[in-house]
């Protein structure tokens, strides 16, 4: 059995290969990658050139860096996930605040209110996609499909009473999305940094 402090394999062997100058991996990074983090630059930017510019950033700081991600730390999807964060809300930031500069309307506080939402939106999207599929089967139907846990059940083919399970674990889950310092949110992916 596996340590559990020890990261994946392949988190392992991509570090590796990025450190080695790998060109191939860095495609490979790409491709597993690149959905998750222009999803979360465009959640927290709402803006779909600037999460372009995002997602180039993030690969090319993990492209640069590859020893900046600390194994031991967890899974490198969190990684990725959490600098991605960082830079968007950064790039939100100096949008926003040469705005403010430029007598663009609203206020320090509607910013950091504005920072502090998209940071939710992206932690609840991160949460979403990396949980368990039973539960985000369940969650979407529910949600999406506005099926109860009974019809949830159903087109799942499962019992009820797991149809329950799994919809009150991915909504607590959810629930984590606020709390920058809770199990659901990644380390290093917490607060509106």
């Amino acid at each position: 059995m596996a340590k559990k402090d020890a990261p994946p394999r392949w988190d392992r062997k991509m570090q590796q290969r990025l450190a080695r100058g790998e060109a191939a991996a860095l495609g490979e990074l790409y491709d597993r990658f690149a959905s998750l983090v222009h999803g979360l630059a465009h959640r927290v930017l709402g803006d779909e050139r600037a999460a372009d510019g995002i997602t180039r950033e993030v690969f090319a700081h993990v492209w640069q860096h590859p020893d900046a991600y600390d194994p031991k730390q967890g899974p490198l999807r969190t990684w990725v996930a959490g600098l991605t964060h960082r830079l968007a809300v950064q790039r939100l930031r100096a949008t926003e605040t040469a705005a403010l500069a430029q007598g663009g309307p609203g206020s320090t506080e509607e910013l950091e209110r504005k920072v502090r939402h998209a940071s939710v939106a992206a932690r609840a999207d991160y949460i979403v996609t990396s949980m368990p599929t039973p539960l985000r089967a369940a969650l979407e139907l529910a949600y999406f499909q506005r099926r109860d846990y009974r019809q949830t059940a159903a087109d799942l083919g499962v019992t009820e009473d797991e149809a329950r399970r799994r919809l009150r674990l991915g909504l607590q889950l959810l629930s984590t999305a606020h709390d920058a310092g809770t199990p659901g949110a990644p380390p290093g992916y917490g607060g509106a940094a």
